[in-house]
């Protein structure tokens, strides 16, 4: 029961290391003929990379009264106080409206940051208006 190695067979667990471990060292020559580019720098930074350029959350037409109030919606229902509701899409957290399906037919003023072709077609066919 020797706890200093001193017997044969007694040096058991990771005998060169775990993983790639000592790829610089005694694996030299592995890492060099199989991986060559393993370690090093590689490419230029991009300082200030700003990631997500590209997002854009998009919601359907006919999703669209689901992002306005139920008390909204019944007042814009009845049209008591002549006024047109305003659906603010951005601010629930889309950006662009597609043109699915077809819309109820009241006045509504919609915002968003892009409109579809089709999307602004159905919008102004029913006396809306989009507002970019």
């Amino acid at each position: 029961m020797s706890h200093s190695q001193g017997h044969i067979n007694k040096r058991w667990k990771h005998p060169g290391g775990l993983g790639d471990a000592s790829g610089m060292h005694h694996h030299r020559i592995n890492f060099n003929k199989y991986h060559p580019r393993y370690s090093g720098k590689g490419g230029m930074r991009h300082y200030h990379l700003k990631r997500n350029q590209s997002l854009c959350p998009a919601v359907n037409l006919d999703k669209l009264w689901t992002l306005v109030s139920g008390q909204a919606q019944v007042n814009a229902a009845k049209n008591k106080t002549g006024a047109i509701p305003i659906i603010d899409v951005v601010q629930s957290g889309h950006y662009k409206v597609l043109g699915k399906e077809q819309l109820p037919k009241q006045p509504v003023i919609m915002k968003a940051k892009f409109f579809s072709r089709r999307a602004e077609e159905k919008i102004k066919g029913v006396r809306k208006s989009c507002v970019l």
